[in-house]
């Protein structure tokens, strides 16, 4: 059964809520295709490299979501706060394929927390 990208993206969520790496990389195609501010990752284990860093740098964060569907893309702007770092700016757009995500750009820049 094919899930609607607005599916996938409740799913996504949740799963990111547990921090699973493996459980969050099954939301992506095996041939997926993450950009990052550092680079290119490719493949489920490039996705839960590129998650796995901005976990570690948002622990326990509070996040805040603005999703956008059109058609199988989801443009994303977010923001967090956790007790070391902040994002305000933070934008990722999904591309969806066959119930899954196929590509993701994630943009944001980490500042400290504001008083």
């Amino acid at each position: 059964m094919t899930r609607t990208p607005q599916e996938v993206f409740a799913n996504h969520g949740t799963r990111l809520g547990t921090g699973d790496l493996d459980l969050i990389s099954q939301n992506y195609t095996e041939d997926a295709v993450f950009l990052t501010p550092e680079g290119v990752l490719t493949g489920r284990q490039g996705v839960q490299e590129g998650i796995g860093r901005l976990l570690a740098d948002l622990p326990d964060a509070d996040w805040q979501l603005t999703p956008q569907f059109a058609g199988n893309v989801l443009f994303l702007q977010w923001t967090a706060t956790s007790a070391t770092h902040q994002v305000a700016d933070g934008v990722d757009t999904f591309v969806f394929r066959d119930g899954l995500i196929s590509a993701q750009t994630v943009r944001y820049t980490l500042s400290a927390p504001t008083a």
